[in-house]
């Protein structure tokens, strides 16, 4: 049976297939324009007015502020000096409230990360009785307010010696930062594959060895963004240094608040130090953002 040469070469008509988009897509791809990123790029800009206007603000003399806004110096440059920070440098009360700022902060972030990482390693990989109990019991501590404990913590600090000092500022706020820290890291080490950690068991590791070696190096992402959260929330706190600090032990938060009661136009000293109080926390977030925000989505989803 042969065919025929008509029939050979012979395509039938070719139908095309329409898709219809959802109009989710339709928006979606709208959206992901040039425009967007415009708009973006202005909200970032408009978010950066109030740090850009301290800056500027605090690169003026009194005198120049008083007279008129932070603004004016884009057409009177020559407004511009150091005078302000010279002088917080010879305030002694800023800049000693700023180096108990870091003995504050360093200390209590350091522990929140070493004794977080321990637990949430023990939680995740190593077996002891309750173990699921007991990391239930810390994970409820985290919608505890901090305002619950202030005045009874406040009164045991007291009976101990600890109240108005360094250290004891230090322990609240890791015991605070604890829970949060014991959930995300053990949340993390989790996913860490089995496999992995049953080779370095076998080849003689302990589990100190195995949690330095192995566990460390892969959580580094949550480790680190766990860093940055405790440090920040630490550098800006201003409620607990208020409730437990004294004159000598009071961080900048504190001391600027001081300032603003005693000297209220007290502005060459207040632009400066309100703005090295916010540029350090500003520049350490934006400096590990992306394991700030790699971490934390890492560690709390499962």
């Amino acid at each position: 049976m042969t065919a025929t040469a008509g029939s050979i070469g012979k395509a039938g008509p070719v139908r095309t297939v329409k898709t219809k988009r959802s109009v989710g897509s339709a928006v979606a791809e709208r959206l992901s324009g040039g425009l967007v990123r415009v708009v973006l790029l202005l909200v970032g800009l408009f978010w950066l007015v109030p740090t850009i206007g301290l800056l500027l603000a605090s690169l003026r003399s009194p005198q120049d502020m008083s007279a008129s806004g932070w603004w004016t110096v884009f057409t009177k440059p020559s407004q511009l000096t150091f005078g302000s920070y010279q002088k917080l440098l010879e305030n002694s009360d800023i800049t000693n409230s700023l180096w108990n700022t870091v003995l504050i902060t360093v200390p209590a972030t350091v522990l929140v990360v070493v004794v977080g990482s321990l637990a949430g390693y023990a939680f995740a990989w190593m077996e002891f009785p309750g173990r699921d109990w007991w990391f239930l019991g810390v994970v409820s501590l985290l919608v505890v307010p901090v305002q619950v404990a202030l005045i009874p913590i406040a009164e045991l600090f007291g009976k101990i010696g600890l109240f108005g000092t360094i250290f004891g500022v230090i322990l609240f706020h890791t015991g605070f930062g604890l829970p949060f820290a014991v959930f995300l890291l053990r949340n993390f080490f989790a996913e860490i594959p089995r496999e992995l950690l049953e080779a370095a068991r076998l080849d003689g590791a302990g589990e100190l060895r195995l949690f330095v070696r192995v566990v460390m190096p892969l959580g580094g992402p949550a480790i680190a963004s766990l860093g940055i959260f405790q440090f920040l929330w630490v550098w800006n706190d201003m409620l607990v240094a208020l409730v437990f600090t004294k004159s000598g032990t009071q961080p900048i938060t504190v001391a600027l608040q001081t300032q603003v009661r005693q000297f209220g136009n007290n502005v060459d000293v207040l632009a400066p130090g309100a703005f090295i109080s916010m540029v350090i926390p500003l520049a350490v977030f934006f400096a590990f953002q992306r394991q700030f925000v790699s971490g934390v989505m890492a560690g709390a989803v499962k």
